[in-house]
């Protein structure tokens, strides 16, 4: 079963992403960390399931930062 958006999010937020306000449009949404080069964009409302590949993107980006 997919994950839903603020699922995605919670994790990233509890890695230490924090969202770059002003940047997105409508229901998308930038995270980034200090160590993780570039930014996660989710889209979506929160309540939506997520698609496959931004579940893969969250995981590669935690992934990344917990190196």
């Amino acid at each position: 079963m997919a994950k839903k958006i603020r699922e995605l999010i919670q994790e990233l937020v509890e890695a230490g992403f924090y969202e770059i306000k002003g940047t997105g449009k409508g229901s998308h949404r930038k995270y980034t960390h200090a160590l993780y080069p570039g930014a996660v964009t989710i889209s979506g409302k929160s309540g939506e399931d997520s698609k496959l590949y931004q579940e893969k993107q969250v995981r590669q980006a935690i992934e990344e930062v917990d190196k």
